[in-house]
């Protein structure tokens, strides 16, 4: 496989194309289609988050498809078989800030002729993506669904309420701990996955277990504020020890042989395409994303938003074994109260933990069918509505004008 091809056709489910979109923001981007057969369907745009790819959606695709919808799943930046983005630690790192990742996602709608799509799905970092999709153009990106990280405002900074730092206090623990996303902002973090004693595919193998609902110890609840000792309860995946890395966490927590054959939901073939891919391109162009996150320079850009809400319909849906949705307290609230101004509805699914479009595709694909065609009803009901309106009009100007009429006879009489 070369950078400028596709996937291979064996290992995408029947109905899934794959394929290369050029020139879009710098960009060569990759792309997984389904239903791209027959022209003028509507379009849905699926955004995959850490570590995954634009396969990480596969399962669900050909379902939505099958609802007459274009799918699109691309390979964003930093990603894949996605070309023109730069790798180095040291290069820089503005163009993985979420205003050009929205830029991205603009630009291949255009690409693929479009003046906007019926919706904008994202998973785990796909979620800001496409809530900031929605808050910037929402004329474009007409509904979303955040799946995993929810999203409680426009612009946040997370702080001890007693202005403490909160890196520093989770350093300073009886068991000293530190953020995974700030870890990933490190210049060791990729040579730590990528060379890792037990390999890029065991690493992955351990990663995909330990935040899936697979792993009996995820039982998320919600944590009282972001202060290091509600932040400790977090499992390591996510407040790592202090002297380790990513590779050592997960290592801890590798399934055992008869885990991983009973793995339905992520075969080792499947596995396979994401651990031949990262060993080629490494992490970096994803741990950029976390260190655009985790730096203030972006931040005066994000807060011209502030105090922004998202009005276009979404949906969130998580696993209900899924630490992320209350990896960043009261996020899952805010996010319910008013950030999303027309939500449709908060799904936490059983039998899934991070990884929720690929551990329990069936009940992902219900309740997308069921937000989007919410979506229609309401539009149905709008088109409905505006006809009466309508016809009333133009019984009130017919009975206005026999009335003149009437009164132009009086007097000529």
């Amino acid at each position: 496989m070369t950078m400028t091809e596709g996937l291979r056709e064996d290992l995408l489910p029947n109905g899934v194309r794959s394929r290369i979109v050029n020139n879009i923001n710098g960009l060569n981007i990759h792309v997984l289609e389904a239903g791209y057969e027959e022209p003028g369907r509507e379009c849905l745009v699926l955004l995959h988050g850490f570590p995954e790819l634009a396969y990480s959606w596969r399962k669900i695709m050909v379902p939505l498809a099958q609802e007459g919808y274009h799918v699109v799943a691309p390979d964003q930046r930093g990603y894949g078989l996605t070309t023109g983005w730069d790798g180095d630690y040291h290069g820089d790192i503005a163009p993985f800030r979420l205003f050009n990742l929205v830029r991205d996602v603009m630009g291949l709608v255009h690409a693929l002729g479009r003046q906007s799509v019926a919706g904008v799905f994202g998973h785990d970092f796909g979620s800001p993506v496409v809530a900031w999709c929605t808050l910037i153009r929402p004329d474009i990106f007409r509904s979303v669904a955040l799946m995993s990280a929810p999203i409680g405002q426009a612009a946040s900074v997370a702080k001890l309420s007693s202005g403490e730092d909160v890196h520093t206090a989770m350093a300073a623990l009886p068991r000293p701990r530190k953020h995974y996303q700030w870890y990933y902002s490190t210049p060791d973090a990729n040579g730590n996955m990528m060379h890792c004693p037990q390999g890029v595919h065991d690493f992955l193998r351990a990663y995909y277990h330990h935040k899936s609902a697979d792993w009996a110890a995820n039982t998320p609840y919600p944590l009282k504020g972001w202060r290091a000792d509600e932040l400790a309860k977090l499992p390591t995946y996510y407040i790592m020890d202090l002297d380790r890395g990513m590779a050592e966490t997960v290592a801890e927590e590798m399934p055992s042989p008869d885990e991983i054959a009973a793995c339905t939901w992520l075969t080792e073939a499947e596995l396979g395409v994401y651990a031949e891919t990262f060993t080629r391109t490494g992490f970096q162009g994803g741990l950029n994303w976390y260190r655009c996150a985790t730096t203030n320079r972006f931040a005066p850009e994000m807060e011209l938003f502030s105090g922004r809400t998202i009005d276009v319909p979404s949906i969130y849906i998580a696993g209900k074994s899924d630490w992320g949705v209350y990896q960043k307290p009261g996020d899952f609230e805010r996010m319910q109260e008013g950030f999303c101004s027309d939500m449709r509805g908060c799904h936490l699914v059983e039998g899934a933990g991070h990884w929720v479009q690929q551990e329990q595709p069936g009940e992902v694909v219900r309740l997308l069918k069921q937000f989007l065609a919410s979506q229609q009803a309401h539009s149905h009901s709008i088109v409905s509505e505006i006809a009466k309106s309508l016809v009333l009009r133009v019984f009130w100007v017919r009975q206005y004008a026999h009335t003149v009429c009437d009164t132009v006879r009086k007097l000529r009489f």
